[in-house]
């Protein structure tokens, strides 16, 4: 390790790595109060001191949007980063996200002796687990947001840490429900003339078009159930507003209210909390609604092909981070065939109509919520200068024989 002055190699793909590699500097900076970090880098980092050698966006479209049409350019970063960071001669690469490009860097520091840490681990343990032997090849320390990815790796001989979600250390344990029925003009949600439900059909417009219509169809049977129910659809930018209005009008006698980012940029977040209960697609959402302590039915449909393909290929026995979390069944999934208006109405109403399994599952909330909240950005720090210490005590010994 350099002296006085360790240089780390970090590379951030998209706004979420960002804004956790934003927070490992702090932490990192705790240990190594004149480190440097260097690599790719957003806002967030930049702030934080970190230089990039390419702007972030340029990764992010490439990476994650525009894939095969810049393939030969993505190369040529990942191919000039890695000269890079050899040349500074880093004390340990760290990788966040964005697997298919940070492995693969990963992969080529790890051999020339360069500690490497990878920071949110791919989904290897829901789908194409035979990865994990690249991952064991390339890494030498995983940091896991989620304890059943710890116990993943274990069982695969990869060194790991559960460091927690920073989601989770961010929001209160104590929902801000109140707060958000106020910013969005709604009563107090104590009485039954004030109820809203959540629609939440995803943030791609093939997700909104997929999904919204069966929603909304939803909203039309709790409508005829539940008259004075409120719905409350987020939007996430003017696009989505756009497309999910013209949607909307097609149920004009529905009392549906369409919020976006005038609200403020954590539309979806705050919409959350001010409903009773969720009606969302699958994914990440699912956590925060767990984190808000919502009550939530999951729903997603994917084309025929890509479900057969998935049942074959995935290994896990939920789909939701609420489900898997728990391990049992804690919120109802409707994947599929069986996510249709009908079921979807009748497991939102099993909410509504009952306060005592409501308490119940929030308790539960509040439990995986405890766990989840570890301070990500310090434990996973800690990890780091661990590894490296017992690396700078490997060389020194090495160095002591004679």
């Amino acid at each position: 390790m350099h002296a006085t002055t360790p240089v780390f190699g970090i590379v951030a793909g998209e706004a979420s790595g960002d804004l956790l590699g934003a927070g490992l500097i702090r932490a990192l900076k705790q240990h190594y109060p004149h480190a440097r970090f260097i690599g790719i880098a957003g806002p967030q980092m930049l702030a934080e001191g970190a230089e990039t050698l390419v702007p972030m966006e340029r990764l992010s479209v490439m990476g994650l949007v525009e894939v095969l049409g810049r393939l030969r350019e993505l190369f040529a970063v990942r191919d000039q980063l890695i000269e890079r960071l050899q040349a500074e001669k880093i004390d340990a690469f760290i990788g966040i996200d964005a697997p298919d490009f940070n492995l693969r860097i990963a992969a080529a520091l790890k051999p020339t002796g360069i500690p490497t840490i990878h920071y949110v681990s791919p989904s290897v343990w829901a789908w194409r687990q035979g990865r994990v032997k690249g991952i064991r090849a390339s890494v030498d320390l995983m940091l896991c947001l989620l304890p059943f990815e710890k116990a993943f790796y274990d069982k695969h001989d990869v060194p790991a840490v559960f460091v927690g979600h920073p989601l989770a250390d961010s929001l209160p344990m104590e929902p801000e429900s109140a707060a958000a029925q106020a910013r969005l003009g709604l009563g107090d949600g104590l009485s039954l003339e004030s109820r809203a439900v959540a629609l939440l059909p995803g943030s791609r417009r093939g997700e909104v078009a997929s999904l919204l219509p069966l929603l909304l169809a939803t909203a039309e049977i709790l409508h005829q159930q539940f008259p004075a129910l409120k719905f409350l659809i987020p939007a996430i930018n003017a696009e989505r507003a756009e497309q999910i209005n013209t949607l909307v009008q097609e149920h004009a006698a529905l009392p549906i209210q369409v919020f976006d980012q005038r609200i403020g940029n954590d539309v979806g977040r705050v919409v959350m909390s001010a409903a009773q209960v969720i009606v969302l697609a699958s994914g990440t959402a699912t956590l925060e609604a767990l984190l808000l302590k919502k009550p939530m039915v999951v729903a997603y449909r994917l084309h025929w092909l890509t479900w057969l393909i998935a049942r074959l290929l995935v290994r896990i026995p939920f789909v939701s981070l609420p489900n898997l979390l728990a391990g049992r069944r804690l919120v109802p999934e409707l994947l599929q065939n069986q996510a249709t208006p009908e079921n979807l109405a009748r497991e939102t109403a099993a909410w509504l109509n009952a306060p005592e399994k409501v308490r119940a599952t929030v308790a539960t909330y509040v439990e995986l919520h405890e766990s989840l909240r570890q301070d990500a950005s310090a434990t996973g720090a800690a990890a780091i200068a661990r590894l490296l210490a017992s690396r700078a005590s490997t060389v020194s010994e090495a160095d002591s024989q004679p």
